[in-house]
């Protein structure tokens, strides 16, 4: 229901700009992409071997060899009772209806003899094959990845129309920070939320506006989400939407615009904060950063997709057996971090990190997934669980 509500309220970007293709990896196709030419534009060899006309073959013992086709030149139209050397990617000369791969040939000077059952046509990608002309060949709403773009260029496309940069305004919130590289003084710890948000957005290409760390303050904290709702189409924050008595996050909301969501049955990450700034959305999480990073895994990231514009916002999920007994349910579902492992049996289990715990970090770099554990349920190893791979997560 929370992240129906946060997907819901998200508005699709409207704004677009055209970026050469070595600058579009990650951005969201606003317009959806039609080639203009046919893929492969002519027929042409899938194999090195010999172009010939098949019925030659099935006529003649021997064939002469009159011309040499590279990759890159267009061959002359085939005598009949000849062959034509070829190779991979080279168009197949007029007259040739068949390539015989060099294996199956013995050659002597300048002549070929077959060895083997030859097949009509065999071995020739046909023009269009691939893509006609005037196929549509990425839809709107991809978020694109290599193999688009490089679809794209196969088409000689050298420019796409895309959604401009989502701005993300991110501050952290805590007097108990302390950047890397500075000493680190007695009650005080580094701010991993700071990077750990960075990174996380930077891999969705969002343009990110680093507010820094806000002091544990009512006006400070007022005056960071007045400060980002100028500047961004989200903001993010962390830390600071608790209960405890330093937590202003929550009441400067409040007091700024409106809360429309605090508090979520999942573990970690119960006070997730949504709600706006000035008409911009917000979206507070936990200060803890495996919290963190499992709520803007399951919540923020659909949002902000959405956002995009992207067509498909669901991660990818398996079903897996557990290869772990899990005897103590929890009211909430639970996103334990999980690591898909093999046995002696040669059978896929997955396992989950021991501790439980929002603070420890590293159990998201021990992990390549996730496992999603229902309120209240048990299991016993071999029973089927959900498995979230990280790498469905960027």
């Amino acid at each position: 229901e929370a992240l129906s509500l946060l997907v819901d309220s998200a508005v699709p970007l409207a704004d677009e700009e055209i970026v050469m293709l070595d600058e579009a990896l990650g951005r969201v196709l606003s317009q959806p992409v039609a080639s203009t030419i046919n893929v492969p534009a002519w027929d042409n060899s899938a194999m090195d071997g010999y172009a010939v006309r098949y019925q030659d073959v099935k006529d003649l013992d021997q064939l002469p060899v009159v011309q040499r086709i590279p990759a890159g030149s267009y061959g002359q139209p085939l005598i009949p009772g000849s062959a034509a050397r070829i190779f991979t990617g080279a168009p197949v000369p007029e007259g040739a209806d068949t390539v015989i791969m060099q294996e199956m040939i013995t050659r002597e000077s300048d002549m070929i003899r077959v060895n083997g059952d030859v097949n009509e046509g065999s071995n020739i990608r046909r023009a269009g094959e691939d893509i006609r002309n005037g196929d549509e060949i990425i839809e709107s709403g991809t978020r694109l990845q290599p193999q688009h773009v490089g679809l794209a260029a196969s088409t000689g496309i050298d420019k796409l129309t895309v959604k401009r940069k989502f701005r993300v305004a991110i501050f952290t919130t805590g007097d108990e920070l302390t950047m890397p590289g500075q000493a680190l003084e007695e009650g005080k710890i580094y701010n991993s939320n700071r990077y750990l948000f960075r990174g996380l957005l930077e891999k969705m290409s969002c343009e990110v506006i680093d507010l820094g760390n806000v002091a544990d303050q009512y006006d400070a904290t007022c005056e960071a989400l007045t400060a980002a709702a100028g500047k961004a189409d989200l903001i993010l924050s962390s830390g600071g939407v608790s209960v405890g008595e330093e937590d202003y996050v929550k009441k400067a909301l409040e007091d700024l615009g409106s809360l429309n969501l605090w508090k979520i049955a999942v573990r970690p990450g119960k006070p997730l904060a949504f709600g706006n700034v000035a008409g911009v959305p917000f979206i507070g999480v936990p200060g803890n950063p495996v919290s963190l990073f499992v709520t803007f895994s399951i919540f923020v990231r659909p949002f902000i997709l959405r956002s995009m514009g992207v067509s498909d916002i669901t991660p990818v999920e398996y079903q897996v057996a557990a290869g772990f007994d899990w005897n103590r349910p929890d009211k909430r579902a639970e996103y334990m971090r999980a690591n898909l492992v093999t046995n002696d049996e040669g059978e896929m289990l997955v396992e989950v990190y021991p501790s439980r715990s929002s603070g420890v970090l590293s159990s998201v770099t021990w992990a390549d997934g996730m496992v999603v554990i229902n309120p209240e349920q048990k299991l016993k190893k071999g029973d089927n669980v959900r498995y979230i791979p990280l790498s469905s997560l960027y």
